[in-house]
């Protein structure tokens, strides 16, 4: 399984909206779970967003009512579209696909800061 291809990152000033898209090298029936994780500066990753093939999905509450995961229609590109950005939200924004045997695979990485 090939890494994911990350993109959208950027400096953003509080308040803004940015959106991360990530290219999966694998079919939709190959997917099980497609996510997004971060990690902020001196912290461990952590879960920001998942969508499973049926299309679930589940948020931690740092970001509920602010970001939302999507999917295209082939469901191998996964998008973050992150509003209401706040200082806390900087992090390096990391992809993640696991697929039907269970592999998981991690992108590179797009770092996202937030500052005026």
């Amino acid at each position: 399984q090939v890494q994911p291809v990350e993109s959208g990152g950027g400096l953003v000033q509080p308040g803004g909206s940015l959106r991360l898209s990530c290219k999966a090298s694998l079919s939709i029936w190959r997917i099980n779970t497609m996510g997004w994780y971060r990690q902020a500066p001196g912290k461990e990753r952590e879960l920001v967003a998942t969508i499973t093939r049926g299309g679930n999905t589940n948020y931690a509450d740092s970001v509920k009512g602010r970001f939302t995961i999507s999917r295209d229609n082939a469901g191998t590109t996964m998008y973050l579209q992150m509003n209401s950005l706040k200082p806390e939200d900087t992090a390096v924004y990391y992809c993640s696909v696991r697929n039907t045997d269970n592999l998981e695979v991690w992108g590179q990485g797009t770092l996202v800061t937030v500052s005026s």
